[in-house]
């Protein structure tokens, strides 16, 4: 599915980075579980989290596939490293990018594409995760701006970021067409969050929730028209469903790659265990899932580069892709036996973050729900 020399570049190039800068620290990052400062500017020098954006406005001046194929890579080396370049490249730069003035894009946005400050983005709360229109946070308009009151929850980089994209409620009656988007800067009085979360996987990325409590913020934070938030998420769901089926690429090729060498290298009764057929067929149901995403996400990575409508298509690799990663993490467990339940090796690491591709972008049982309907039923 490669088309440009540009795609082979940045696959070369990531690659490159993952094998010699990402792998031989991952077992490191992962135990203990810190945000990646270093790791993350190092990113940012590379210019990957300004893939999306023009080069004229201090971008890199890439395009989905470009910024899907660095997500890949990364992912391949360690999931939670592939997590945060994902929010700091889409969910938490994009509104500030296209909604906020040009003095906040200065201060904030530029600097978050050198990788000198973390972005965020807040959405899921507590009684609010694919139900958008229960979302609570209320944002009041005053004469001055607006007063925050809520909480967010399942935040990612929510303990370490600098400035926050916020979905809140304007208008409560108005349910969906009440949303809005806001822009928080890290240490607004009233803002607050609470320690990371004690997670499964994707350890390194840092989990927390956020409260607002009379947090005050000037009109020009609201990112987007009154009424805007649904629509405005809307023009990325596609793109932030791709990311993932991206990041879920990574992972398998990352359990295919080490199931292969562990396959090759483990004898029993007398010769390699590559040998016997019942671990071929994992490797050959492996290979063959790895390239039906492969196929589903890149093609769709290009319709969007050509601005076609494909939420459908996305949804599909989404699903299709992130069920494929969980399968082929769990199938490395089985090549790799009981050496699989060891820390040392790397199948429990793949296992545990597989899980986090799951639920971002929408749980796969209400995309089945849409794929069905899209389908004609």
């Amino acid at each position: 599915m490669i088309r440009s020399n540009a795609e082979t570049l940045i696959r070369k190039s990531m690659a490159r980075f993952v094998d010699h800068e990402l792998i031989p620290q991952a077992q490191e990052l992962d135990e203990k579980g810190d945000f990646p400062r270093e790791m993350f500017r190092r990113i940012g020098e590379l210019g990957v989290f300004g893939l999306r954006y023009p080069k004229k406005d201090g971008g890199s001046g890439g395009n989905t596939t470009l910024f899907c194929i660095s997500c890949e890579e990364l992912a391949r080396g360690l999931m939670s490293v592939a997590a945060i370049t994902a929010m700091q490249c889409l969910m938490g730069t994009n509104f500030l990018f296209h909604f906020g003035t040009e003095e906040m894009r200065e201060r904030y946005w530029r600097p978050a594409m050198r990788g000198d400050l973390v972005a965020c983005f807040c959405l899921t709360e507590p009684e609010a995760g694919s139900d958008l229109g229960n979302v609570s946070t209320l944002a009041e308009e005053t004469d001055d701006g607006y007063v925050l009151n809520g909480m967010k929850t399942w935040v990612t980089n929510g303990p370490v970021a600098d400035f926050y994209t916020v979905l809140c409620q304007t208008d409560p009656a108005k349910k969906l067409k009440g949303l809005n988007f806001f822009f928080i800067p890290a240490g607004t009085p009233g803002f607050s969050h609470s320690k990371a979360f004690d997670l499964l996987g994707t350890r390194t990325t840092k989990i927390s929730e956020i409260a607002f409590n009379q947090c005050r913020i000037p009109k020009t934070h609201r990112l987007g028209g009154e009424g805007r938030g649904l629509s405005n998420l809307m023009t990325i769901l596609a793109e932030i469903r791709i990311m993932t089926a991206a990041l879920a690429i990574g992972l398998q090729r990352a359990c295919l790659t080490d199931s292969i060498r562990y396959a090759r290298e483990r004898a029993q009764f007398g010769r390699v265990i590559g040998k016997y057929q019942l671990i071929q067929a994992k490797i050959a149901n492996m290979a063959t899932d790895l390239e039906a995403s492969n196929l589903l996400t890149y093609k769709t990575t290009h319709l969007i580069d050509d601005r076609v409508a494909c939420l459908k298509e996305a949804s599909m690799a989404k699903y299709f892709a992130t069920e494929a990663a969980c399968r082929a993490a769990d199938e490395a467990t089985r090549v790799f036996g009981a050496y699989a339940y060891s820390m040392e090796y790397t199948p429990q690491r793949y296992y545990r973050d597989s899980r986090f591709l799951l639920y971002g972008g929408g749980t796969h049982e209400i995309l089945q729900t849409n794929l069905a309907r899209w389908a004609g039923l």
